[in-house]
Order: C-alpha cells, then structure tokens, then sequence
C-alpha cells in the first residue's frame, strides 16, 4: 500500500510539474500573440491616419488655387504637389534622423537614409512612424504655399520646400516629440499646433517680408486693394477636405488605438473648435466688415482646428468651443492687422497657422488637465503659471528658430538664384511664364486665316 501511495505522489508531483512547464509557455504565447494584435491593430491605425493626412495636400491645393487668381493656378497647385514630394525626400535622406535618431536635445545624429535607425518607435514599427511624420513634414512645408503666392520663382519654392523638410522642421520635432530639450522640460503639443503650425505659419511669414507685396496690393496712402480669388468653389472644397483630414491629423496622433475613448476624445474636440472657429470668424466679421465673409468663416474653421490641434488631448468638449471660437475671432484680427503694416498674405497663411499656433499650443496651459497627461493643470484649474510658462518659452522659442533661418535662407536664395518673378511674368502671370500652361486655357478665343 506504502508503494502504492508513492507511486501516485509521484505521479501527482509529475503532472504539477508538467503543468509548471506547459502552463506558463501556452500564457506567454497567448500574451505574445495579444501584444503582437495590438501592435498591428495601432500600426494599422497611424497608416490610415497618415493616409488621411496625405489628402491634407490636396486641401489645401483646392484651398490656395480658389483664393488667388486664374493665371497663378497651375503654379500654386505645382507647389503644393511638388512640396509633398520634396517632404519625402528631405525627410527621409536627412529629416527622420535629425528629428528622431539618437543624439542630443537638439537634434537626432543617427539614422540617414533610415539606416540604423531604431525598428519601433515605442512599439510603433520604423516605417510607420516614418510615414506618419513624412505626411506632417509635408503639412507644414506647404502651408507657406499660400503666402508666397503669386509672385514667387517655382525653382526657388523647390530649394525652400526642400531645406525646410530636411533640416528645420525636424529640428523642431526633435525638440518637441524625439525626446528634445522642450520634450525634457514637459512642453506638451499633442498634434502639432507648434510644430507644423506655427513653424509653417512662421516660414510664411518670413517668405513673404523678403518678397514684398502684389503688385498692386497696396496704395500709396497705406489703404489695401482686395486682389479677389477666382473660385471660392475650390477654396470651399479645399476647407472641408482639411476638416476631414485633419482628423487623422490630430485623432492619429494618439499612435494607438486602445479602447478607443482617447480617439473618440480627439475627434470630438476637433470637431466642435471647428465649428466654434467657423461661427465665431463668421459673426465677428460681419461686425467688422458688414458682411458674413465666406472666406474668413473657412479661415475660422482652419483657425480652430490650428488651434486645437495642440490641446486636443488635454481638454474637454467645452473647453475646446471657448479655443476654437477665440481663435475664429483672432483670425479676423490677425488678417486686418496684416494689411495695416503691408503684409501681403494672400490666402491667409500666417493669421491662421502662425497666430492660431501661438495660441492653440497657450491654450494647453490655460485649459489643460493633468489628469488628462499633462505634467501641469492648466491655470484656470488651479495649476498656475507653471504649464503656461513652459508653453510660452517652447512656442516663442520656435518661432524665434523658425524666423531667423528661414529668413536668412529666403535672403540667400534671393541673392544666389532671385526670389521673385519679374514684374512682366507676374503681371502676365505664373501659369504661363514658370509653366508655359493656363488652368483655363478652353477659355482662349484663337483665330485662323
């Protein structure tokens, strides 16, 4: 019996054993398999994302190409498809390692070429968080499309598209999101109102200082003349196309799906600074002006959605129809003011990403919730200054970066190559003397012998 007992001991200690073995190898495989579902399952979600904001370029194309005239349509919609292209190559031959490659606060020194570049990026795979920030490098390059309209030489926009996409750009990112010196100090840009924004925003403004005014623009006394766009049909397609976009834009940003409430999240706010920018561009420019403008109530909505994009993950609902609104109402503001001190800004670039920027990446330290991933609470929720502060410094600091190098690059390929188009071709227009095409050319009237 005493044999028996052992026996069946030993065969009980057996099958635990085997257990021991069996059990935790079949959960580590069941753990591994989850893990790598839900890697896919983000990977899937930031390419979807980066694919919607690819359809940012064709936004604003249609944007640009409505609010100037017919015979600078085919240059603008060169620029902007030629800006996409030359994003990806800057980006990947120098931008992606200087942005995201192991170096220093300042910037990234590894990963040329994506050559040694790390596979994850957290547990995003390389390639698709090459192709997520390929498509914002792009966004941000062509917002300065729209400033230098009109009057700019296509070969000299090739060299800026390209100069911005390879080196200034990606330096802002490595400060803000490749674990920079801005990073280090808890600035907080969920989706780029600093990064893209307000350096696209910037780069327009200094493009359009050096180059000058429209022919025509200004009169003597200081007064400024409305040069009109020639179809607010493509500029109303080219807004709603941004809208759509931009939801990629800001809800792919999360980099992950999760349960999917901080998309949800995203989303919503995205909408609704949208709509409170669009309503409050409308009201407050049918006070100014007399009339309800149908291009500063598009430029509203642009102008919330600038400024949510920073705080769209740090806020609710509410918060984000007070932002969005007061930057509908800043865009109006920004716009005149231009005009009074001679800033020729033909679709508005600069009012809608450089001052919705500033504002929408302040707006994280006024409204922002710690419990929401911020390091600080917002001032008006009792966390003081501290957020705000370090929101001012990375944002002013960016702009100072931006403005300065762009500025001498502009200056430099002026002298090297010339910025501006003659006063004949841009008085014929760029379709014709940069392209040798019109985008209307069925409207030509020939004559025979």
């Amino acid at each position: 019996m005493r044999t028996k007992s052992l026996g069946k001991i030993s065969f009980i200690l057996l099958l635990l054993g085997l257990a021991s073995i069996i059990v935790p190898e079949t959960c580590f495989a069941e753990e591994g398999a989850d893990y790598a579902s839900r890697v896919g399952v983000d990977a899937l979600w930031v390419m979807i994302a980066a694919f919607m904001v690819f359809i940012m370029q064709a936004g604003f194309g249609m944007l640009e190409a409505g609010l100037i005239r017919t015979k600078n349509t085919c240059n603008v919609l060169m620029n902007n498809f030629l800006d996409f292209c030359m994003a990806c190559m800057g980006f990947f031959i120098f931008g992606y390692a200087i942005m995201f490659g192991s170096g220093n606060g300042f910037m990234g020194l590894q990963g040329w070429f994506l050559v040694g570049a790390d596979a994850h990026v957290g547990d995003l795979p390389l390639y698709a968080n090459w192709l997520f920030h390929a498509v914002f490098c792009g966004a941000a390059a062509t917002i300065v499309a729209g400033g230098v309209a009109e009057r700019m030489k296509f070969k000299t926009y090739l060299i800026y598209s390209f100069i911005i996409s390879a080196s200034v750009y990606p330096f802002i990112g490595h400060w803000v999101w490749g674990g920079g010196w801005l990073a280090n100090l808890n600035f907080a840009d969920f989706a780029g109102s600093t990064v893209v924004h307000a350096v696209g925003g910037t780069a327009a403004l200094a493009g359009t200082m050096v180059l000058g005014p429209r022919i025509g623009k200004y009169n003597k006394d200081g007064s400024a003349n409305a040069i009109e766009g020639h179809s607010m049909s493509l500029a109303s397609l080219g807004t709603l196309i941004l809208w759509f976009a931009w939801f990629g834009f800001n809800a792919g940003s999360t980099l992950s799906v999760g349960d999917g409430s901080l998309i949800a999240q995203v989303a919503v706010n995205t909408t609704i600074a949208a709509a409170a920018g669009a309503l409050a561009g409308m009201f407050y420019a049918w006070r100014k002006c007399g009339k309800p403008d149908l291009t500063m109530t598009m430029n509203g909505a642009l102008a919330g959605l600038v400024a949510i994009t920073a705080p769209c993950a740090y806020v609710y609902p509410g918060e984000a129809i007070v932002i969005g609104a007061l930057g509908g109402i800043l865009v109006v503001i920004a716009t005149l003011f231009l005009d009074k001190i001679r800033i020729d800004d033909p679709v508005g670039a600069v009012p809608v990403h450089l001052f919705n920027g500033i504002w929408g990446t302040l707006a994280v330290g006024i409204f922002g919730h710690k419990a929401l991933g911020l390091a600080n609470n917002g001032l008006i929720h009792g966390g003081g200054f501290a957020q705000l502060k370090i929101q001012a410094l990375g944002v002013f600091t960016v702009i100072a970066f931006v403005f300065v190098v762009m500025y001498m690059v502009f200056k430099a390929i002026d002298k090297l190559v010339g910025l501006r188009v003659s006063r004949e071709e841009e008085l014929k227009g760029l379709d014709i003397t940069q392209h040798g095409m019109e985008s209307y050319a069925g409207f030509q009237v020939f004559t025979t012998e």
